[in-house]
């Protein structure tokens, strides 16, 4: 599986420029691609609308958070959404190249999986931040 040069681009942006909040990525015709990039301004709402019910994706966030001691922070949250729904094959094609991927990405603190949106609600991002 091969991965398009702007995917590393655009996450390299988004980790030193922050010129993204998200970027949503998909794997079309054997490559990994840049499906959707999410300006500064969008909510974690706006990038959970971004994914597809019924299809695989990757997505990469930049989540702000307030630690206990009152310190601003941000993490690079790396999301692997397999939903029950996509059929078998897509699912097994994204299981099998996600950690290639991944690694292509340097910067990535966090990951989830998840098969449903309330895997990966602001809650349980929020949780797994701290």
């Amino acid at each position: 599986m091969a991965v398009h040069d702007d995917c590393k681009l655009r996450f390299q942006e988004l980790k030193s420029k922050r010129s993204y909040r998200f970027i949503v990525f998909k794997i079309e015709e054997q490559q990994v691609v840049v499906e959707k990039l999410g300006e500064p301004s969008e909510s974690y709402d706006d990038f959970m609308a971004s994914f597809p019910a019924d299809e695989c994706r990757y997505a990469v966030y930049d989540f702000d958070f307030t630690t206990d001691e009152n310190c601003q922070k941000s993490k690079i949250f790396f999301y692997a959404w397999s939903p029950d729904t996509s059929r078998v094959r897509m699912k097994m094609v994204y299981a099998s190249s996600k950690d290639r991927f991944k690694r292509e990405l340097d910067g990535i603190q966090v990951e989830l999986q998840a098969t449903d949106p309330s895997e990966m609600s602001l809650d349980i991002v929020k949780g797994r931040a701290l």
